[in-house]
């Protein structure tokens, strides 16, 4: 059998009618906060699941409302199965004022396309020599293919509210922000992604260039920048991310910030600045106030400027304030810093030359500054602004002359009043110098360090942001509303059942409590993920590089997470908690969960992966810096912790995370993630045919990869090394428990004659399980498939068997099979597929017998308060997000495939 085979070898499925105009397939989409939102300026969009064999392309897709009317949607393919057909689409949806409870994608050949209704609102990309237009049908995006600016001008129903749109940036010469020079973004290429008639997309990339403190030229910080626009909408998504690419112990970017002008037009007294609090307050002021004077100019008047409306005529207002307001000042310049996520300030001042003067001050900025007139206005929002500080937003020039000058607004999403990014290693490895020291130091403090190591060139990070064009100064309630939904978008997904229906991302199901058992179960997967909520606000894991991450493990003498020890720090997808809160999102539907992982995948796919440099591709384990371990290893930058977010969400940049990684199994020259370990160093060289490769998280790795860029790509090259592999490893003599292969780079393949066993209790926890299941059911009825699922199976089996079932098999019983709860999962695969109950009972027996450390104690939460520790907190003492990661996969995997055998 070809490997080609397995294209051709999947079945095809079909549901029954649905009700609603006859299709033969529904997918019903939810709001995940169970409410509409009051309302969707900028559209929605979406992944949507469907199951094998229905339907190629996305032709017979369209989307209805919850009254069964149709609406206008955009549908393109983000993968596909085995044999063809799609497996996942996004689904765009125009901007609305009032977004439908709920909607349903059916799958109804023959049915016209509603963008075809007369009426239906469209977006328009045209390209006129160097310039991109993106027309919204009332909102307007001039795009020049290269220069300083991300967009030339934005346009609301022909009047023009934004111009200049542009990235900068201050490179400090020391960590104390001396002798700072200025970068300024200059985009080099501009793609257009999406043409409409639903979604435009443009990929704008670059980099910032200027002068160095040293006086020298520099073009550094390469950056992708997504423009977003749906039909209707009156606002542009923006998507920035950049690649830190300098030097971490000498280059501290001491600033980075996204910077528009906004032309003035009314007098000072008409011009607006908002800024928003996450509470959903407003901070709402005229460039030139006309309340509280010694001489009122009428109550109306004063209330229309309060509203942000065009005042009466100066010469209307009682006298002498007509006479007397040259002598009002007008506040040229506001500044809002999120220092920490527990305190902003606002303060405004005349000039450059003037002195700041406080206005107010709060806990938790929105990201949400607003600039405008009667004629029009600007708004700008950064999601996730108080968890990502130091931040800030800027506003000068406000009160330049009315028709003649230009504002400028500026969303820093570095401040440049905080410190410069100091991202040189915390540790001088003194005590470190060799191998042998390095693997002596995990012994104390879990930290594998090693001199060089610890460099943070490469890593990146992604900022979101809305630009929103209004035809005046918007009111108090459209500030708080956009505020928020900047702050927790509104996202729409497939339901819980639907998404199981499906048939993707492998063992799971829907939260079922109809027994005693179950229920207690569910419990405690609850507990798991409301008191990680928790920890993340009350021991706030926020800041511009941790937003995301949890710690690894937790200090029960001093009350803390082990923030400064060694590999006990941040975790950097440690035993897959991307996993874990993906997983639980599918299944419970939760929208604190979902934005948990949300944030988490955001967070692990920049930050603690490369992107360039001699590691990119690579991702760096748990530590006190993201950064910091010399343990540059694919099961941190694995796609199966990503693919979760690219198909429920459609995001294009988790996509190109993904498509970057097709060629990491050449890392594997560049650096053995074991060499410190390996019993045959001596001999040992990395050379192209001949490259060591683990068949747990090396492979696993390597099987997301592959898998998600031949269901994203069609790639035959992606699809050929996937199932050559799997076929090798069946071929193994040992299968799976050889634990290692020799890998030839050129050819795709594993020698296939070491006959050995080598067993890790860490191979099949980092997504491993999740992965080889999808793969045994994408290849079902294929020779490939058989061979692999027996082999995985064989594994699967052997793992937690008693030893002597493993002596009877393999002539000794296996070492280093720890993890037995996490692995407990591995034994209710082998019951599922086998059938066999004795095996499918003996899951829960290893289930029950605990994990790493967790017992009863890890699920009471004990409150703390001040003096024992500094502000007031929970703990649960035993837990460790290790266990709380696999434990909840066991438990939520068990469930699916042995739940039946639950005691």
């Amino acid at each position: 059998m070809s490997l080609d085979e397995v294209t051709t070898a999947s079945p095809a499925t079909a549901a029954g009618d649905d009700a609603r105009g006859g299709a033969v397939h529904a997918v019903p989409l939810r709001w995940i906060d169970e409410e509409a939102p009051g309302g969707l300026p900028g559209g929605a969009t979406l992944g949507v699941p469907l199951p094998r064999g229905l339907v190629s392309g996305t032709q017979g897709l369209r989307v209805v409302d919850a009254a069964g009317a149709g609406a206008p949607a955009q549908f393109w393919p983000l993968a596909t199965w085995p044999d063809g057909t799609t497996k996942w689409s996004g689904v765009a949806l125009p901007a609305t004022t009032a977004p439908s409870p709920a909607y349903r994608v059916l799958v109804a050949p023959g049915t016209p396309d509603p963008l075809h209704d007369a009426g239906a609102p469209a977006v328009r990309v045209s390209e006129e020599g160097e310039r991109v237009l993106v027309d919204a049908g009332g909102l307007l995006l001039r795009v020049a293919r290269r220069g300083p600016a991300l967009f030339e001008s934005l346009e609301l129903d022909g009047t023009v509210v934004a111009r200049g749109a542009r990235l900068v940036s201050e490179l400090a010469a020391d960590p104390a922000g001396h002798e700072r020079t200025a970068f300024d973004g200059a985009v080099e290429e501009v793609a257009v992604e999406q043409r409409g008639p639903v979604r435009a997309v443009l990929r704008l990339r670059g980099h910032h260039r200027g002068t160095d403190p040293a006086g020298a030229e520099r073009t550094w910080l390469p950056f992708t920048v997504r423009l977003v626009v749906h039909a209707g909408a009156r606002s542009v998504g923006v998507v920035h991310s950049f690649v830190f690419d300098g030097d971490g112990e000498r280059d501290f970017l001491a600033a980075l910030g996204v910077r528009v002008d906004v032309p003035l037009r009314a007098e000072p007294h008409d011009r607006h600045v908002r800024f928003a609090s996450a509470e959903g307050g407003v901070f709402r002021e005229a460039v030139r106030g006309v309340t509280g004077l010694r001489r009122d100019p009428g109550e109306a008047v004063r209330t229309a400027q309060l509203e942000g409306r065009a005042t009466p005529p100066v010469r209307t207002w009682a006298d002498p304030v007509p006479a007397l307001l040259h002598h009002v000042p007008a506040w040229s310049q506001y500044r809002l810093r999120q220092r920490t996520a527990d305190g902003f300030d606002i303060a405004k001042r005349l000039g450059p030359d003037r002195g700041w003067v406080g206005a107010a001050a709060g806990t938790r900025a929105a990201g949400y500054v607003c600039l405008g007139d009667p004629d029009g206005a600007l708004a700008v929002a950064v999601a996730d602004f108080w968890q990502s500080h130091p931040a800030g937003l800027d506003v000068t020039g406000a009160a330049g002359r009315a028709g003649e000058d230009e504002a400028t607004l500026t969303a820093w999403l570095w401040s440049p009043d905080a410190a410069p990014m100091d991202l040189r290693a915390y540790n001088d490895g003194a005590s470190t110098p060799d191998h042998a020291s390095q693997l002596e130091a995990l012994e104390i403090t879990y930290e594998d360090f090693e001199e060089g190591f610890a460099d943070a060139h490469g890593t990146g990070r992604t900022s979101e942001l809305t630009f929103t064009a209004h035809p005046g100064t918007p009111s108090a309630q459209r500030v708080a509303h956009d505020a928020r939904a900047a702050g927790a978008p509104p996202q729409l997904a497939p339901t819980p059942a639907a998404l199981h229906a499906a048939g993707v991302f492998g063992d799971w199901a829907p939260v079922d409590r109809s027994t005693p058992a179950r229920a207690a179960l569910e419990d405690r997967l609850e507990f798991l993920l409301d008191f990680y909520r928790d920890q993340v606000e009350q021991r706030r894991w926020y800041g511009f590089w941790n937003h995301g991450d949890v710690m690894h493990a937790y200090d029960a003498d001093r009350h803390v997470w082990r923030y400064d020890v060694g590999g006990y720090a941040w975790d950097n997808s440690e035993l897959s908690p991307d996993l874990w809160l993906w997983t639980s999102f599918l299944r419970t539907g939760r929208a604190d969960v979902f934005r948990l992982a949300r944030a988490m995948t955001r967070h692990t796919g920049d930050v603690d992966v490369y992107h360039l440099g001699r590691w990119a591709g690579l991702g760096s384990r748990h530590n006190v810096q993201h950064f910091g371990c010399s343990a540059k290893q694919l099961r941190i930058s694995n796609p199966a912790y990503r693919r979760f977010l690219h198909y429920l969400t459609a995001d294009e940049h988790t996509g190109d995370l993904m498509a970057a990684l097709v060629d990491s199994d050449t890392t594997f020259l560049a650096l053995d993630p074991t060499r410190k370990v390996r019993e045959d160093a001596a001999t040992y060289a990395p050379r192209r045919e001949a490259l060591a490769v683990g068949l747990g998280t090396d492979w696993g790795s390597l099987a997301a990869t592959w898998l998600a860029d031949w269901e994203r790509t069609g790639s035959p090259r992606s699809r050929d090394r996937l199932l050559g592999t799997m076929a090798d490893i069946a071929a193994l003599p040992q299968g799976f428990l050889t634990g290692e292969a020799l890998y030839d780079l050129d050819r795709g393949r594993f020698d296939t004659s070491r006959d050995r066993i080598a067993v890790s209790h860490l191979s099949a926890v980092f997504g491993l399980v999740e992965v080889a299941s999808e793969l045994v059911d994408l290849t079902a009825g294929t020779e490939v498939g058989a061979a692999f699922e027996a082999a995985w199976l064989r594994y699967c089996r052997l793992f937690n068997a008693p030893p002597e079932e493993q002596a009877a098999e393999v002539g000794a019983p296996l070492s280093g099979t720890h993890l037995e709860q996490a692995h407990s999962r591995l034994t209710a695969y082998a019951a599922a597929r086998t059938g066999d109950e004795r095996l499918a009972r003996r899951a829960w027996e290893e289930f029950e017998r605990g994990g790493e450390f967790l017992r009863a104690e890890a699920f009471t939460r004990r409150r703390l308060e001040p003096p024992e520790v500094l502000v007031p907190v929970d703990e649960a003492r035993t837990l460790s997000t290790n266990d709380a990661a696999q434990f909840s996969l066991a438990a939520i995997q068990n469930l699916a495939l042995a739940g039946h055998a639950l005691p």
